[in-house]
C-alpha cells in the first residue's frame, strides 16, 4: 500500500529521529520505504538547502526565501517523491509544505493564500495522506537542538518570538485540516513517542 506521510514540527521536537526509527520498523516488515526532507531530497535541493540554511545569508529576504523553499519543492516532488508514490512505496518526508505555511507564512507574516497558491503550484496539489505534528514547546525545542550538536542553521538563530509564531501557526493549521493531522507530544522518551507514531501508522495502513 502505498502513502505520503509527512513530519512536521518546531526545531528540536525530533523528527528526524522519529521519522529513521519508523522507516526501519516500517522495512522490517516487508514495508518499501522512500525516506527523504525539505529542503533536500535530491541533488539540486541539497544545494538549495545549502543556501537556504547558511547562516551567513543572514541578508535573505522572505520573498527570496520562500521562491527557493518552492523550487526546492517542486523538484522533490518530481523527481522523487512522485515517482516513489508511484512505485507503490510508502513515501516519508521530514517536512514538506505545510512547514512553509507555519515558517514563511506565521513566523515571517507572509500572506497565507499566496503561499498555498505558490505552493500548489510548486507540487502539482500534492498533499499528504498523514501528516505527524511533533509538538514541543519552542524554548524546549531551540535547547534540544543546542544540546544535541547537529547543524545549526539560519532559521534556528531567529529570536524565539519568531519559533513562538511558527508554533502557533502549526497548530492552527491541524485545527484547520483534523482530518489529515495527528498530534504527538514530543516532550517524552524518544521510545514513548515511537510506540505512538507506530500505533498510528499501523491504523492507517490496516484500514
Amino acid at each position: 500500500m502505498t502513502m505520503f506521510i509527512t513530519f512536521e514540527g518546531p526545531d528540536g521536537s525530533g523528527k528526524t529521529t522519529q521519522i529513521r526509527l519508523l522507516a526501519r520498523w516500517l522495512r522490517a516488515r516487508g514495508r518499501e520505504v522512500a525516506l527523504t526532507r525539505e529542503p533536500g531530497g535530491t541533488d539540486i535541493g541539497d544545494q538549495i538547502r545549502d543556501v537556504l540554511h547558511n547562516p551567513l545569508n543572514a541578508d535573505m529576504i522572505a520573498l527570496t526565501e520562500i521562491l527557493l523553499y518552492s523550487a526546492d519543492r517542486a523538484q522533490h516532488v518530481a523527481q522523487l517523491i512522485q515517482p516513489a508514490l508511484a512505485a507503490g512505496k510508502i513515501v516519508i518526508s521530514d517536512r514538506y509544505a505545510d512547514s512553509t505555511l507555519a515558517y514563511q507564512g506565521y513566523g515571517r507574516g507572509l500572506d497565507l493564500d499566496a503561499l498555498r497558491a505558490i505552493t500548489t503550484f510548486a507540487t502539482g496539489g500534492l498533499t499528504p495522506d498523514l501528516s505527524l505534528y511533533l509538538d514541543i514547546s519552542s524554548q524546549a525545542g531551540l535547547d534540544r537542538r543546542r544540546l544535541g550538536g547537529g547543524e545549526w542553521n539560519r532559521l534556528d538563530a531567529e529570536a524565539l518570538e519568531f519559533h513562538q509564531r511558527v508554533r502557533a501557526g502549526y497548530l492552527e493549521l491541524v485545527a484547520r485540516e483534523p482530518e489529515r493531522w495527528e498530534i504527538i507530544d514530543a516532550d517524552r522518551s524518544v521510545d514513548k513517542v515511537q510506540a505512538e507514531i507506530r500505533g498510528l501508522i499501523c491504523s492507517k495502513l490496516d484500514s
